[in-house]
């Protein structure tokens, strides 16, 4: 059986280094002075467990806005069929209730949480790029 002497490859690897930027950029603010301080920014891009706090609290506000609108709705249109099945007859008043009256704060409420969780993303990123 011949033997191959070819050399095997080898991957090398190494860590990733820390750049400084340069004096110009630091100057204007853009970077910190401290060598020792991270921003949590970079603590989310290196998936650290303060990055993985950070995004927890946003994941945490924007659920709790999806629940209270759920919470809301289901209050809104879950005593709809009770009251329709007391009122037998009113087919029309069904209708209206279910497209006038209902319509509206559906609207409402839609806009409320689209706002609200524009305003948890608006904060979030306030805090990431330390502002």
């Amino acid at each position: 059986m011949p033997q191959d002497h070819t050399e095997r490859r080898v991957t090398v690897t190494a860590p990733p280094r820390r750049t400084v930027p340069h004096a110009r950029l630091r100057s204007r603010g853009r970077y910190p002075q401290a060598s020792g301080y991270y921003r949590p920014r970079t603590e989310i891009d290196e998936q650290t467990t303060l990055g993985h706090t950070y995004v927890r609290s946003l994941m945490r506000t924007q659920l709790r806005a999806a629940l209270t609108v759920f919470a809301i709705l289901g209050l809104l249109v879950g005593p709809l069929p009770l009251l329709f099945a007391a009122t037998p007859g009113t087919g029309r008043l069904e209708w209206a209730v279910l497209g006038f009256g209902l319509y509206a704060p559906l609207v409402l409420l839609a806009r409320w949480y689209v706002r609200r969780a524009e305003r948890n993303e608006r904060d979030f990123v306030r805090l990431v790029e330390d502002r």
